[in-house]
């Protein structure tokens, strides 16, 4: 009997560029990298920051899609849906329509983000402990639909170990993760604690609090729309108030107090330092809303009333400045019987080994847009390290671009062949194996 040909084994070779997908809740930040370039520099002016949503304009009666929203010039009641919610994506035929028009269409090329699938790799993110079901999806819409030259799926805070660090000192080459670190991610959906090792997830220690930037505009837009003016369907606006004027306290009882005043006969006098006058736009003359110090005059009244001048539509921000970020710090405020951001990072230290904690707690990373808000790292410093003992050295350092931070992470990533090849599944290799032996290399686990 004649002697079977040994198969060749699958071939493991790179696809030249790689496209990298921070696909959040709330924004897309993509961009290519290349393990060929002579010049490994990483840049985060090679990202670009996407709207990952669909939306929908009763004004002009337009839907625009993605970044087409640049051109929207009438924002009041925009109707906008994301393809992700909880940080899954749960409707691919709108991210699919997405990824279609800002990657693959031919308008995508005067944008410098044109890509050919079959010649391309794919590093897409996704939220630690993600459902299965959600995960088989996403692999299927990848490789089958699209049909990526080369695809890895990971956990969007293992590629901030990968970035350049902000911590003083630490310069690593690309390709190498830090050490340990405990990534803080401030995002649209929630928040979540990541401790890593060695780029490596320690997923029983990941911790999330269902808070985040989405739920402090809804606060921001129901406590506007209670007691001064209705702006439940004008989301895109509450975001832009919350944006522009509001802060994390440093002591909250102190700052309400200053703001605080019981009625008519009380004689307490608010501080106006922190009380400031919301102009908001009307797309006609006004296109965008804008901060001012506030104005107790009668003359700002009759503005206002549109008393013998144009009428001027505007609202009172007090309290809201800092009531509505302090739910990352209280979320009992709102009824939810959770921990506290201080009190969900601590929880996520309790699985790990005591030997961890230390260089854990040595190296928090802060990122995602919520972060953004100012005091934030200040008070998320200052709370925790009066929860610690002594003894631990607590290092807390913001990334330098907070939002862009994972995704230069991905770059710096695929810009060293031998890391890439650890984490990328090439075609032939899908093709040979399947769609089981792939998700088990995602999971770290033996591909055999």
């Amino acid at each position: 009997m004649a002697r079977q040909k040994a198969q060749a084994p699958p071939s493991t070779n790179l696809q030249p560029r790689t496209l990298i997908l921070d696909n959040g809740a709330d924004t897309i930040k993509g961009g290519f990298s290349s393990h060929q370039d002579q010049d490994n520099t990483s840049s985060a002016d090679q990202c670009h920051i996407i709207p990952n949503s669909i939306s929908h304009s009763t004004r002009d009666r337009r839907t625009y899609i993605a970044s087409q929203l640049s051109t929207c010039l009438d924002f009041g009641e925009l109707a906008i849906r994301h393809p992700v919610e909880n940080g899954y994506i749960v409707n691919w035929e709108s991210q699919k329509a997405i990824w279609e028009y800002e990657f693959f269409d031919d308008g995508a090329k005067a944008r410098g983000l044109w890509c050919e699938p079959r010649g391309t790799n794919l590093i897409l993110t996704e939220q630690s402990s993600a459902p299965i079901a959600v995960q088989r999806q996403a692999d299927e819409m990848v490789m089958e639909e699209f049909g990526f030259g080369g695809y890895a799926r990971v956990v969007g805070a293992t590629l901030s170990a990968f970035a350049s660090s902000p911590f003083d000192g630490a310069a690593l080459e690309a390709g190498v993760p830090a050490e340990c670190m405990l990534v803080i991610d401030a995002g649209y959906s929630h928040t979540t604690v990541t401790p890593l090792l060695h780029g490596k997830v320690l997923q029983s220690a990941c911790r999330r609090l269902d808070i985040g930037g989405k739920t402090l505009t809804n606060q921001l837009k129901d406590l506007i729309s209670t007691r001064q003016f209705e702006l439940q369907k004008e989301d895109w606006m509450a975001n832009q108030i919350k944006e522009d004027v509001c802060f994390v306290s440093q002591d909250f009882d102190s700052d309400l107090e200053r703001v605080w005043r019981g009625g008519m006969k009380d004689r307490r006098k608010i501080d106006h330092s922190i009380v400031v006058d919301y102009v908001l736009p009307d797309y006609e003359e006004i296109k965008r809303g804008f901060a001012r110090p506030h104005d107790p005059s009668s003359a700002a009244r009759k503005r206002q009333l549109g008393i013998g001048m144009p009428r001027e539509d505007l609202v009172v921000i007090a309290n809201e400045r800092f009531s509505v970020p302090e739910l990352l710090f209280t979320p009992s405020d709102i009824g939810m019987q959770s921990e506290g951001l201080v009190g969900t990072i601590l929880q996520s230290q309790n699985p790990l080994p005591v030997g961890l904690w230390q260089a854990s707690l040595a190296n928090v990373l802060v990122v995602g847009g919520t972060s953004k808000l100012p005091g934030f790292v200040e008070r998320l410093e200052s709370e925790l390290r009066s929860r610690l003992s002594d003894d631990i050295v607590l290092r807390v350092a913001h990334a330098d671009d907070p939002i862009k931070h994972a995704w230069t992470g991905g770059q710096r990533l695929a810009q060293d062949e031998t890391a890439l090849k650890q984490v990328i599944v090439t075609r032939e290799e899908y093709l040979e194996n399947g769609d089981g032996w792939m998700r088990r290399k995602f999971l770290g686990k033996s591909g055999g």
